[in-house]
């Protein structure tokens, strides 16, 4: 079904098992708090967790071969609630392939995204909400790249999400010492030219990523906000310098996930249509570079309202939507239905 997750859910006579499928849940079956028991207990055991502890949450992963699909890097998570323990499971298959052109619906972006990777040094960071499809974008790009330029790519992860052969992942453990400050001093004996990290997540990552990208080498990472101009913002509030971020940041893009039009049930996808379809999502990509985000860097400093002009992802949407890639927004029908009365 491609589900992204599977869930055990508790309830006050049954579990619920469900699967999430695009952003939607679906329900696949009913259980017994009895056999549920048993099921959650199999995978804590499966997944090195400790299966007598069932009053705090718990964590673990299991390495899982499909003979007809591959590898799946399974990430398991349990959590007590009022009737019985609760088990989310996330699925991340590791033999996916996908090039970075199939990802979105209009490939102008992308294309600038990759002229980014081509320079040799600066910062390019994705910023979007869980979900959005950042690392899979990183992924193919990285790969893609490194094809292309032959560089030396290494990549800083917490915890890694896909295994790939194409280049060097180091897993940060900080409860074993290893930490992002000490996997970057590690891996700049390897000589990288490409360096990847995980997620920005506070001050000393973002110093981090700043000066790996002032000592000569292409940064690239995650970070959550809500759109490119709110990323300055972020990245302010971890304590760097507009000077610093105007030195080093390449570019910004701002992702989100679409799901398309279905060509036969229209914006109501049955179950069954839906998990036959190839491509059910893709996305739109807003890219802040050049010009346009010194332009902003500038405003952000003279605490000015400039208007800046460039592609976001709400005109990106629009267009989506009049070429019926995509669904309009509830406040579209909701006008029409106002001008029809």
């Amino acid at each position: 079904m491609k589900a992204s997750d599977l869930h055990v859910i508790p309830k006050r006579k049954t579990s619920t098992i469900q699967a999430r499928i695009d952003e939607r849940l679906f329900t696949l079956e009913e259980i017994p708090h009895s056999e549920s028991s048993r099921l959650i207990s199999h995978f804590k055991f499966l997944a090195g967790m400790d299966i007598g502890e069932k009053r705090k949450p718990q964590n673990g992963a299991i390495h899982h071969y499909l003979p007809a699909k591959g590898n799946f890097h399974l990430r398991l998570s349990t959590l007590p609630s009022a009737y019985q323990e609760a088990l989310a499971i996330r699925i991340l298959p590791q033999q996916q392939q996908t090039h970075y052109h199939d990802l979105s619906i209009f490939p102008g972006p992308l294309d600038t995204i990759y002229d980014l990777l081509a320079q040799k040094q600066g910062l390019v960071l994705f910023v979007g909400p869980t979900g959005s499809g950042k690392t899979t974008l990183l992924y193919s790009l990285l790969k893609h790249a490194q094809h292309q330029f032959r560089r030396q790519v290494i990549t800083l992860e917490d915890p890694i999400e896909k295994r790939e052969d194409h280049f060097l992942q180091i897993e940060i453990n900080e409860p074993a010492g290893v930490t992002y400050m000490d996997g970057f001093k590690s891996i700049l004996r390897h000589d990288p030219d490409v360096i990847m990290i995980g997620e920005i997540r506070d001050e000393a990552t973002a110093h981090l990523a700043i000066r790996a990208a002032l000592t000569g080498h292409l940064v690239l990472s995650t970070l959550h906000a809500k759109d490119t101009i709110g990323c300055v913002h972020r990245l302010l509030e971890f304590g760097l310098t507009l000077e610093e971020i105007k030195q080093t940041t390449l570019g910004i893009v701002s992702q989100r996930l679409y799901e398309l039009l279905c060509p036969f049930c229209g914006e109501d996808c049955s179950f069954h249509c839906l998990i036959q379809r190839k491509q059910r999502r893709m996305g739109l990509y807003e890219v802040l570079h050049g010009f346009p985000l010194q332009k902003v860097i500038k405003a952000i400093g003279e605490n000015g309202e400039d208007q800046i002009d460039f592609p976001t992802l709400d005109d990106y949407y629009k267009r989506a939507v009049l070429m019926g890639y995509v669904a309009p927004p509830v406040e579209w029908k909701k006008r029409n239905l106002h001008e029809k009365t």
